[in-house]
């Protein structure tokens, strides 16, 4: 319940992004967009709460993500193949690190599709409005940034009528 509480006071304060471009760590500010509802997030260091999720076709939510840790993360939605090819291009950057992108774009055609995504800093909140597909089964939510993935932060979305 602390958690909740703790993530709307954040919430109230972060800006909200619609990330279907420009990952590059400047995402437009979507403040205009109506949620059906909002769901609080927590990412710690290597890991999400809630782990699954079940969403509507066509339901748009905005996703209040709080960085409880001390690592920054990201949190990307997007399809195995998709999310996998994130991942790679996210290996390859290496040791240039995450901060600033390094010109990491996420912009449609780059992993197949758009993939919305945000990076929230250590101690941020950071809000992510997304609507779901309309004809697709389930989606994964993950923070590809090396090692981050394969420790633990992914999640599923299940998207049922």
């Amino acid at each position: 319940m602390r958690k909740t509480l703790l993530a709307m006071a954040f919430g109230m304060f972060s800006t909200t992004a619609m990330a279907a471009g420009e990952h590059g760590g400047q995402h437009k500010d979507h403040s205009d967009a109506r949620a059906d509802r909002t769901i609080s997030f927590e990412a710690g260091d290597m890991w999400f709460d809630p782990e699954t999720l079940d969403i509507a076709p066509g339901e748009t939510v905005a996703f209040e993500i709080t960085n409880t840790g001390n690592l920054e993360h990201e949190f990307v939605i997007g399809d195995a193949q998709a999310q996998e090819a994130h991942r790679k291009m996210m290996q390859e950057m290496g040791a240039g690190g995450h901060g600033g992108h390094s010109g990491h774009d996420m912009t449609e055609g780059g992993h197949g599709g758009q993939m919305p995504a945000v990076t929230v800093a250590p101690g941020e909140t950071t809000t992510l409005v997304w609507t779901a597909p309309e004809k697709v089964d389930s989606l994964e939510f993950a923070c590809n940034i090396p090692g981050h993935y394969e420790s633990g932060m992914s999640g599923v979305i299940d998207i049922q009528s």
